[in-house]
């Protein structure tokens, strides 16, 4: 640990543990502790750790080959483009390797698109207060959060903010200019936001009426996360393009855009590309962790862990008067408190268990799919004695 703080820059305030083993739900550190993971490498690890499947994927395409240019046919990408589309809205499919680059993708087809079909003064992308979309220069501009812009001004023209879960703030921001909004349909860093029934329709409908274009964000909620595959799915609408990134391929890196078939034919070759993007690895346990979550039950688990989670925290609430809030879909759960929660987090740590703190006073909670209601209880009662002892200090 001591190394590390020489030789890797600074980007993350880590915590004292150095993981070197992981399977299903739980991790162990060097000295031997378990940990059970409530976090999964930040929505990554959706399947749990090494899910076989997948580590089998992943020895035999690296015995094989691992890498070649896209200027080649790579059989495991067309697998897994193909898996994608057929239990998604979409019908093409680009490849890369994070959803900051996802998204980065989406936001140059969205404007040459528009540009294309509606004038060069179609640029302009409406996205949420409160979101997040990655780090790049553009995908910085377009989160909706002013703590991730500080120095780096000037940031990239042409994004507006409006409220998230409003669909009048939207209507308004459209202009001339407007080419798409860009949203998460549930906000993950910024706090576990669950928007209202019929929001996301809602926007499919403006953006008809509008003719711009409507992006989701869910490399955080897709593959799985809500208890259906994609979370647009709740709501019954069809996005224009989709990104998605994290858990795609079970933990390793991988990034893709999803998109109509007329979006996607304003990408001709060399307008846009990705060195890495749909390697054989990358792919073949891709296909490997789609199929897992698909074909083992997941989505059925996530929907019914999900549920007892919810009511275990709503049990919580009602006991300790300090939590403001809980709400949550599937299994992406927030739990809202008046206090700051990053010493909650190290003292679950402390007892055994990773979750993770957003927007200082949110505990967020992404445990793998397959988790089981014991172990839900397990975490409840080692939070609720945490709870305990902040009551008791009061």
């Amino acid at each position: 640990m001591m190394l590390s703080e020489q030789v890797i820059a600074h980007t993350y305030n880590r915590f004292p543990i150095l993981p070197v083993r992981g399977k299903g739900t739980r991790i162990w550190d060097i000295e031997g502790k378990e940990y059970i993971d409530f976090f999964s490498g930040l929505a990554v690890c959706n399947l749990g750790h090494c899910h076989p499947k997948v580590v089998r994927a992943i020895q035999a395409q690296a015995e094989k080959l691992i890498h070649v240019s896209n200027l080649y046919y790579i059989e495991p990408q067309i697998e897994l483009a193909s898996l994608l589309c057929k239990h998604s809205f979409a019908d093409k499919v680009f490849f890369c390797n994070s959803g900051a680059e996802a998204n980065e993708g989406a936001l140059k087809l969205a404007r040459k698109y528009a540009k294309e079909k509606a004038g060069e003064d179609r640029y302009e992308i409406i996205t949420m207060e409160r979101s997040f979309h990655g780090r790049t220069l553009a995908t910085l501009t377009a989160t909706g959060q002013t703590k991730y812009h500080k120095g780096y001004a000037p940031l990239m023209p042409g994004f507006k903010y409006v409220p998230f879960n409003n669909l009048k703030a939207v209507r308004e921001a459209i202009g001339s200019k407007t080419c798409a909004v860009l949203l998460e349909p549930i906000q993950g860093e910024g706090g576990v936001n669950i928007p209202s029934e019929g929001y996301l329709k809602g926007l499919r409908e403006i953006c008809d009426e509008k003719g711009i274009l409507l992006i989701l964000d869910e490399v955080q909620v897709g593959m799985g996360r809500t208890g259906k595959l994609f979370a647009y799915e709740h709501e019954d609408i069809q996005p224009d393009m989709l990104t998605v990134a994290k858990s795609l391929a079970g933990g390793v890196p991988i990034g893709a855009l999803l998109i109509k078939e007329e979006i996607a034919r304003s990408f001709e070759p060399g307008d846009h590309a990705s060195t890495f993007g749909g390697n054989f690895l990358a792919t073949a346990a891709g296909v490997a962790a789609l199929n897992a979550i698909l074909e083992e039950g997941m989505l059925e688990n996530c929907r019914r862990v999900g549920e007892h989670f919810l009511a275990r925290l709503q049990e919580v609430k009602e006991r300790f008067p300090f939590v403001q809030d809980v709400r949550g879909r599937g299994l992406i759960l927030g739990m809202e408190l008046e206090m700051d929660g990053a010493e909650i987090v190290k003292e679950m740590m402390k007892r055994g268990f990773l979750i993770n703190c957003t927007m200082n006073k949110v505990l967020r909670f992404l445990p793998p799919l397959i988790v089981t209601e014991e172990e839900v209880d397990r975490m409840i009662s080692a939070l609720e004695k945490v709870f305990k002892g902040i009551k008791s200090s009061e």
